[in-house]
């Protein structure tokens, strides 16, 4: 059963680490979501988006720390927003976007080992 985290990213509630075989389908989903990290300009807009001053953050704002052209930087803040990973507010003209912190939880919690995560929860 999915929880409503996992049901709203697309991300499959069950760990490739939690002793069972994951599904094909589930497995699949999960990689798409981890393909949408494993690029070093969309960390970089992760961590640039959730250190700006009200987490949230516009085109305009982050396409010159990047270096990169807007067109650019709209095409890898459409990827993570499809992952899941983001979520996009139209205001006016522009969009602006944050992180959806239930999404980042959830891939740390399936890629923690059951042991460890039982250790984190009771301390």
């Amino acid at each position: 059963m999915e929880d409503v985290g996992a049901a709203k990213t697309g991300i499959p509630a069950i760990s490739p680490l939690a002793g069972e075989p994951i599904k094909r389908a589930d497995a699949e989903r999960l990689a798409g979501v981890l393909k949408a990290f494993a690029d070093p300009a969309r960390l970089r807009l992760l961590s640039l988006i959730q250190a700006a001053p009200q987490g949230e953050a516009s085109v305009t704002d982050l396409t010159a720390p990047l270096g990169l052209s807007q067109p650019t930087v709209s095409h890898h803040l459409r990827i993570l927003t499809e992952a899941g990973l983001l979520e996009r507010e139209k205001r006016g003209v522009w969009a602006y976007y944050r992180l959806v912190p239930s999404a980042i939880a959830a891939i740390a919690d399936l890629l923690t080992p059951p042991r460890k995560r039982a250790t984190k929860k009771t301390r």
